[in-house]
């Protein structure tokens, strides 16, 4: 089959659709719609953000932000967030109608319309030539019961989450088992 260049792009797929949610001054909730972070270690959190977005500056001042997972049924509300800037639009978080709580373990909201949060503290903050970058530690996972098997495990297919293209800016819906990791691949091992 023949391939052909297409330059330098950011061509990972799938891309997370994260939602960080962080307080602002007088405890004004900001919520921002993300790409481009994920896990960098079994307790950790990166988020690779613009210093200039609202959420960066409540992330410095405050110390704690949450990530969700978005789903199918807030499409319209995540996207909106990723959209419109904190900075510009006060009431951003309001016009959503969506509802927020505080954490008790970080200084930061837990959006309820989410199914899965993780609670984090900043660990650090990284600001070189290549941006702006937070690390997190994960210090709680909070997951609605309806997303949860019968061993009180998170399952993906009760999730109805999606994520981003970065090739055509299109949004696509996650679930299907298709394999088990570690095990889809015995057949290779002699």
């Amino acid at each position: 089959m023949a391939k052909r260049d297409l330059e330098i792009k950011p061509y990972v797929f799938p891309m997370p659709v994260l939602m960080i949610a962080t307080y602002g001054d007088n405890d004004k909730v900001d919520v921002m719609n993300m790409a481009w972070g994920g896990i960098c270690s079994s307790s950790q959190i990166a988020l690779n953000i613009t210093e200039t977005h609202k959420t960066s500056e409540n992330i410095k001042k405050r110390g704690g932000f949450t990530v969700s997972i978005a789903d199918v049924l807030h499409l319209a509300e995540s996207d909106y967030f990723g959209t419109v800037s904190g900075n510009r639009v006060e009431d951003k978080f309001e016009r959503t109608g969506m509802h927020a709580v505080r954490s008790e373990r970080v200084d930061a909201p837990i959006i309820e319309e989410y199914p899965i949060t993780l609670e984090c503290k900043v660990n650090k903050i990284q600001k070189d030539e290549n941006g702006f970058r937070v690390v997190g530690d994960i210090v709680n996972v909070q997951a609605d019961e309806a997303v949860l098997d019968e061993n009180g495990k998170v399952d993906p297919t009760k999730l109805n989450a999606f994520v981003f293209d970065q090739f055509q800016n299109g949004y696509y819906k996650i679930g299907e088992k298709i394999g088990d990791a570690w095990k889809s691949g015995n057949k290779f091992i002699n």
